[in-house]
């Protein structure tokens, strides 16, 4: 399931330290992905449910990531209490309903469905912290 958080910049920035004690705890550690967006242009299409700006948006993603629904959406004002049972209810509540898949199984419908994705960043490392992806290999020794 993804958590999109919307709003302006400034409450961008609240919403992620507050997350940042939530996304830790042991019932959600590592089983929701967060992003994190001011521009609604970049997802209002491919998303159907209440478009408001501001909030928290639980989304149930179609099978192959490409769109999505809002099944949820929580102000960002709520308490953080509020926030983490809510979470932790539309996890459980993911993790019942929506089918496990087999990575090659998937992969191979998806490509003879002729869906094909592009990674948004690029493959790589960047090795020497100058901010690029170095397409080559490290130094040897």
């Amino acid at each position: 399931m993804l958590v999109l958080v919307t709003g302006n910049a400034k409450q961008l920035a609240a919403a992620r330290k507050r997350l940042t004690t939530l996304a830790n705890h042991e019932k959600l550690l590592g089983r929701l992905h967060y992003d994190f967006e001011s521009d609604a242009s970049t997802w209002k299409d491919a998303l159907s449910g209440d478009p408001s700006r501001a909030q928290f948006k639980f989304i149930i993603p179609d099978e192959f990531g490409q769109k999505g629904e809002i099944v949820k959406a929580l102000p960002l004002k709520i308490s953080l209490s509020e926030l983490g049972k809510a979470l932790v209810q539309a996890n459980d509540h993911f993790a019942k309903t929506v089918e496990k898949k087999n990575y090659r199984h998937h992969v191979q419908k998806g490509k003879r469905q002729g869906i094909e994705w592009t990674m948004p960043m690029e493959f790589g490392e960047d090795r020497d912290g100058d901010g690029k992806i170095d397409h080559r290999g490290g130094q040897r020794q």
